[in-house]
């Protein structure tokens, strides 16, 4: 969206309708994965609400060999907490690969990507940035705002142009079905009695909208501890793109209804992206946790 599209006010407006397009070049490498278990050790999927209910197995990691003193941050997305990366933070670790998740508030885009670039300016040496869904838009604008960002990873995640707001980008999805899957709901701005809205996604609705592949069980944790998105999100633009300047790999979920996997084979080719598409949900790092530590550790092995 260039300077001279609608206003972020007029952005705003359209916001609630079109926020559900918010989740979740190269040639493509086509990719169909079986589900990936964690690593033995690791907490049970009770325990964790974005973990799925899935036997464990043995798994072979990927054959690249990280650079000492990289890191891999890791930034989620919408409706989500860090808890989201639960499935491969442990298969980075057993690689010797050192990884960090970032808070992402979801207040907006202005200030999220502010609040990430702060803690990677103060991570030592050089970061790849991985981000999710509307972590993808936090991640352009704040891998512009870091000095040590060397790569970035969209997993189902938004490459957000400049001057693009990421209600107008969705708007033309076709994919997509959360609109319809989204409650609001008002917060306090901290400016009196002010409000400001933020979104939910249906509890019955997180399994047909957000997380196809995962069982019921799984779907009611994630709708039990679900974090909302500030309506201001949609509607600040993208500022300095990191994806013109950085090396950029992208993941693209076949069966993403909540991003939508038509908005996201087209940021990716825009990007330049070097793209693997998975069969799965929006939530491909949960239900394929070694698929997309692959493209990963194939990124580290490019960037070191």
């Amino acid at each position: 969206m260039s300077a001279g599209s609608p206003s972020p006010l007029a952005d705003a407006r359209l916001s609630r309708r079109l926020a559900a397009r918010l989740l979740g070049g190269a040639g493509v490498v086509a990719l169909t994965a079986s589900r990936f278990p964690l690593s033995p050790g690791t907490a049970s999927a009770a325990a964790d609400p974005f973990v799925p209910s899935i036997q464990k197995e043995n798994t072979t990691m990927s054959q690249a060999t990280p650079t000492t003193g990289l890191t891999v941050a890791l930034v989620h997305g919408a409706f989500a907490d860090s808890s989201s990366w639960n499935g491969i933070i442990p298969l980075l670790q057993q690689a010797g690969v050192n990884v960090t998740a970032i808070p992402n508030e979801l207040r907006g885009v202005a200030s999220d990507s502010a609040y990430v670039a702060s803690a990677l300016n103060q991570i030592p040496g050089p970061v790849l940035l991985v981000g999710h869904s509307y972590g993808g838009v936090v991640i352009t604008n704040a891998g512009s705002m870091a000095s040590n960002v060397v790569g970035l990873v969209y997993v189902a995640g938004f490459a957000t142009d400049e001057g693009e707001t990421l209600g107008g980008l969705e708007s033309g999805s076709k994919d997509s079905v959360l609109v319809s899957a989204l409650l609001p709901r008002q917060y306090p701005t901290g400016n009196g009695a002010e409000t400001a809205t933020e979104f939910l996604i249906d509890p019955a609705k997180v399994q047909e909208a957000f997380a196809g592949d995962l069982s019921a069980a799984d779907c009611a944790i994630i709708a039990a501890t679900q974090r909302p998105i500030s309506e201001i999100c949609f509607a600040e633009p993208t500022k300095s793109p990191a994806w013109k300047t950085l090396p950029t790999w992208a993941i693209v979920a076949t069966g993403d209804k909540a991003a939508g996997t038509d908005i996201l084979r087209l940021t990716a080719e825009r990007a330049g992206a070097t793209t693997v598409e998975i069969d799965a949900s929006h939530v491909v790092m949960v239900s394929q946790p070694q698929a997309v530590t692959d493209v990963i550790m194939t990124a580290i092995a490019s960037v070191s």
